[in-house]
C-alpha cells in the first residue's frame, strides 16, 4: 500500500515542472519579494564557464571561471563541469539555489537545452540532470535571456521596461524583455537574433544555414577577419603578424580590441566593420519590436566605443522612418561578461522561494497524514 510520501515522491518531477511554469509569469512582481538567500548563477558559454556567488542586490561575493569542455566530449562533461564548480563556492557559501544560463535554445519549461550550436548539446534534460546531482533547486534559461534579466534589475537597462539585449561572444545572443517580464515564446526559443540570415549564401554558420547575423557581427566574424587577412599575408596585417610572432592561431578577439585601441589601424578597421553590421541588425530588430533601449553585452563589447560608436552611425542610417521616429537608446551593458550569471542567480532565487513553498506544503499534508494514520491505529487500538 502507497503512504502519501511515496507519492509525494513520485510526482516529485512533475511539481518541479509546475512551479518553473509558473515562474514565467509572476517575474515582474516576484523578484521584488524574493528571499533575500544567496545563490549560484552559471554561465556556459562555447569558450568558458563562469560560475559565482550572488546576493540579492546583485553583487557578486565570488566566483571561479574554468575552460567549457571540448564540445567534441559528450555533454556529462559539461555537467561534471558545472556540478564541480557549484559544489566548490558551496563550500564556502550557503547556496539556496543554481540558476543555469546556457548558450542555447531553452524549451518553455527550461529543463532542456534543445539546440547548441557552440556545443554538444540537443535535447539535453540539463535541468533534471543537474538537479538530480545537486541538493538545491535548479533553474536553466538561455544566457541571454539571463544576462537581460541582470541589466533591467542592476544595471543599463534600469528604468526601461521594453528592452532588447544583444549579447556578443563566440556568436550572438538576443532577448526580448517588455514589461519587467523576459519574453521566450511559445516554444522558449524568442530572441535568437544572432541566426537571422542577413547575407543570403553568405558564411557558413555553425547552426547549419548560411549569412547568419553573428557570423558578421561576433567574436569569431572579428577573429577570422583578422586571420584571414594575416594569412593572406596583408599589409595592413603586419601589426597583429608581428604581435603574434607569426603564428596566426594566435590572434584572439581580445588582443584585436587592445591593439585597436592602442592605434593598429587594421584592428580599428575591423571594429568598425563589426559595430556596422551590429547596427544594421538593431536598425532591423527596431522595425519589429520597437523597443525604448538596446543593450549591448558581452565580451566583444569591451571595445566600447570603437564598436558601439560606428554601430549607433548604422543604426540611424538604416533605421526605417529615421527622422520621423524616436530612436531607442544604445548602451552598453554595465556588468560586463558578468550579466549572465548574476541574472542566472537572480532568477534562481524566484525559483528557491516557490521550491521552498511547495516543499513545506508536501511536508504539512504529510505531517497531516500522518497524525490521521496515527489516530486511526489509537481508534483501533482503543476498540
Amino acid at each position: 500500500m502507497s503512504t502519501y510520501r511515496d507519492l509525494a515522491l513520485a510526482h516529485r518531477g512533475s511539481a518541479r515542472g509546475t512551479v518553473l511554469r509558473t515562474v514565467g509569469t509572476r517575474e515582474r512582481r516576484s523578484h521584488l519579494t524574493a528571499p533575500r538567500v544567496p545563490t549560484v548563477g552559471i554561465d556556459i558559454g562555447g569558450t568558458k564557464v563562469m560560475a559565482g556567488v550572488v546576493d540579492a542586490d546583485g553583487n557578486i561575493l565570488e566566483k571561479v571561471r574554468t575552460e567549457t569542455p571540448d564540445k567534441s566530449k559528450s555533454p556529462k562533461v559539461v555537467e561534471d563541469t558545472i556540478v564541480e564548480l557549484v559544489l566548490d563556492l558551496s563550500d564556502r557559501h550557503d547556496v539556496h539555489a543554481v540558476g543555469i544560463g546556457a548558450a542555447g535554445w531553452v524549451d518553455a519549461d527550461r529543463n532542456r537545452v534543445l539546440f547548441a550550436p557552440h556545443l554538444s548539446w540537443r535535447n539535453e534534460p540539463l535541468r533534471d540532470r543537474i538537479s538530480g546531482r545537486l541538493a538545491v533547486p535548479v533553474l536553466v534559461d538561455n544566457d541571454a535571456n539571463t544576462a537581460a534579466w541582470a541589466e533591467w534589475r542592476f544595471g543599463a537597462g534600469r528604468g526601461d521596461d521594453h528592452l532588447v539585449m544583444i549579447t556578443l561572444g563566440t556568436g550572438i545572443g538576443g532577448a526580448i524583455l517588455e514589461d519587467g517580464q523576459v519574453k521566450r515564446g511559445k516554444f522558449g526559443v524568442a530572441g535568437e537574433f544572432g541566426h537571422m540570415q542577413v547575407v543570403p549564401g553568405g558564411h557558413r554558420c555553425p547552426c547549419g544555414n548560411r549569412g547568419c547575423w553573428e557570423q558578421y557581427s561576433s567574436g569569431n566574424a572579428l577573429v577570422r577577419e583578422a586571420r584571414e587577412l594575416a594569412a593572406a599575408d596583408s599589409p595592413v596585417a603586419y601589426g597583429i603578424i608581428e604581435h603574434v610572432k607569426g603564428d596566426i592561431s594566435e590572434i584572439t578577439g581580445p588582443m584585436i580590441t587592445e591593439l585597436a585601441r592602442e592605434g593598429d589601424a587594421m584592428c580599428v578597421e575591423l571594429l568598425q566593420d563589426i559595430g556596422q553590421w551590429l547596427g544594421v541588425g538593431i536598425a532591423n530588430l527596431a522595425a519589429a519590436l520597437d523597443p525604448s533601449c538596446f543593450v549591448i553585452g558581452g565580451g566583444v563589447s569591451a571595445a566600447d566605443d570603437l564598436l558601439i560608436g560606428p554601430a549607433r552611425d548604422a543604426f540611424r542610417r538604416h533605421l526605417t522612418g529615421r527622422g520621423y521616429r524616436p530612436e531607442a537608446r544604445i548602451a552598453r551593458a554595465q556588468l560586463g561578461p558578468e550579466a549572465g550569471m548574476v541574472g542566472a542567480a537572480d532568477l534562481a532565487r524566484l525559483v528557491a522561494r516557490r521550491f521552498r513553498r511547495a516543499n513545506r506544503r508536501r511536508v504539512e499534508r504529510y505531517e497531516r497524514y500522518e497524525r490521521y494514520v496515527q489516530s486511526r491505529r489509537t481508534t483501533q487500538g482503543s476498540l
